[in-house]
C-alpha cells in the first residue's frame, strides 16, 4: 500500500443507504474521522448530495455512488471506480435496508424476497466484494446495521426479522473467517431510532423503552464509528445493541 494515514492504509469508506437517517450520520462521522466517504443511494439524490455538501463544507471529502444494492453488477462497477480514484474500500457500512410489513398469512413472496434480498443478500455481496482488497491490505472494518427485531419478535415483520437475524449470523461467521488478517466484522442492532424509516411506527412503544425516548441517528453512528476505528481492532464478531435498554 501507499502512505499510511492515522496508522491505517490509504483507502476510503463506503456507506450504503447514506442519503438520510443513520447512513447520513455515519457518513458525516467517518468524514470527521478523516476518511474519504462514498455515499451510496438508490433514489434520494437530493438527500445524498446534501450530505456530501455538509461533509465538504466541514472540510471533508465525499463522493456519490448511485445504485440499488441489489444490483450486483452496478455495485461492482462502483467498487472498481472507487478503488481507482480513492484506493480500496477499507470501511464498509452495510446500512441500506427496507421494510415491507405484514402478518405472515398475508405476507407475499414479493415482499419476502425484496426485504431479504435488500437487507441480507445484498449485504453479503457487498461484503464479499470488499473483503479481498481488505485482506490484501491486512486492514478492514465491516459494520452491518442489523436491528433488535432480529433476535426479538415483532409481529408483522417476519421478513424483516429474518433478514436482520441472518445479518447477525453472517456477521459472526465472516468475522471468524477473516480475523487473522486484521479485518473485523461487527454489527449494531438499533432499537427505535428517530428516522423516516420508523416515523410510521406506534408512538406508544416509547413507553416500553427504559430510556423513555427514541434514539438518534448520531447515537447509532457513534457506535459504528468506534467499530470502524483502529481502536476497535480486538472487537470482532459481536453485535452492539443500541436500544435504550429495550432488550435488557
Amino acid at each position: 500500500m501507499s502512505r499510511e494515514r492515522n496508522g491505517t492504509p490509504e483507502g476510503c469508506a463506503l456507506v450504503t443507504g447514506g442519503s438520510r437517517g443513520i447512513g447520513a450520520a455515519v457518513a458525516r462521522g467517518l468524514a470527521e474521522d478523516g476518511w474519504t466517504v462514498a455515499i451510496n443511494y438508490r433514489s434520494d439524490s437530493d438527500g445524498a448530495a446534501a450530505v456530501a455538501k455538509e461533509i465538504a463544507d466541514a472540510g471533508g471529502t465525499a463522493t456519490l455512488v448511485e445504485g440499488d444494492v441489489r444490483d450486483a453488477d452496478a455495485l461492482n462497477e462502483a467498487f472498481t471506480s472507487l478503488e481507482s480514484e480513492h484506493g480500496p474500500v477499507l470501511i464498509l457500512v452495510n446500512n441500506a435496508g427496507i421494510r415491507d410489513d405484514g402478518l405472515s398469512p398475508q405476507l407475499g413472496d414479493d415482499a419476502w424476497e425484496r426485504v431479504v434480498d435488500t437487507n441480507l443478500s445484498a449485504a453479503f455481496r457487498m461484503t464479499r466484494r470488499a473483503l479481498r482488497p481488505m485482506l490484501r491490505a491486512r486492514y478492514g472494518r465491516i459494520v452491518n446495521v442489523a436491528s433488535i427485531v432480529g433476535p426479538r419478535a415483532n409481529a408483522g415483520q417476519a421478513n424483516y426479522a429474518a433478514s436482520k437475524a441472518g445479518l447477525i449470523g453472517m456477521t459472526r461467521t465472516v468475522a471468524v473467517e477473516v480475523a487473522r488478517r486484521n479485518v473485523t466484522v461487527n454489527a449494531v442492532a438499533p432499537g427505535l431510532v428517530e428516522t423516516k424509516f420508523t416515523e410510521d411506527l406506534n408512538g406508544d412503544s416509547l413507553g416500553e423503552i427504559p430510556a423513555r425516548r427514541a434514539g438518534t441517528p448520531e447515537e447509532v453512528a457513534a457506535c459504528i464509528r468506534f467499530l470502524a476505528s483502529p481502536e476497535a481492532s480486538y472487537v470482532t464478531g459481536t453485535t452492539l445493541t443500541v436500544d435504550g435498554g429495550l432488550s435488557a
